[in-house]
């Protein structure tokens, strides 16, 4: 029985390492959302914060405030939606293998 405490405790510090890393390298992502052809883009880092935003000038010349605000809004969601994405497959794979407890919730 006390093997298989000892091998647990080491399969989980493993996993918070990975967890770990894999939290550091979404740190340091930046995922570009598009929207209206690439029109408007929003980049994002990995924790979702807004690093820029892109609007094409032509959009600008006949200003349309409403269009251009559902724009923006669609390339964050698109952002925000790849940053998930990358999110959960960095975190799916830092523990793959591991065995999670019934009941115990990941940070994605």
């Amino acid at each position: 029985m006390r093997g298989n405490i000892a091998q647990l405790m080491q399969q989980a510090q493993k996993m918070q390492e990975n967890l770990q890393r894999a939290q550091e390298e979404l740190a340091q992502l930046e995922v570009t959302g598009g929207a209206g052809g690439g029109m408007v883009s929003v980049t994002l880092s990995g924790t979702k914060e807004c690093r820029k935003v892109r609007i094409d000038p032509s959009l600008l010349a006949e200003p349309d405030a409403e269009m251009i605000e559902d724009l923006v809004a669609a390339a964050f969601n698109d952002a925000a939606n790849k940053v998930d994405t990358e999110s959960k497959a960095k975190m799916g794979a830092a523990t793959a293998g591991m065995p999670i407890p019934p009941g115990m919730k990941l940070p994605f």
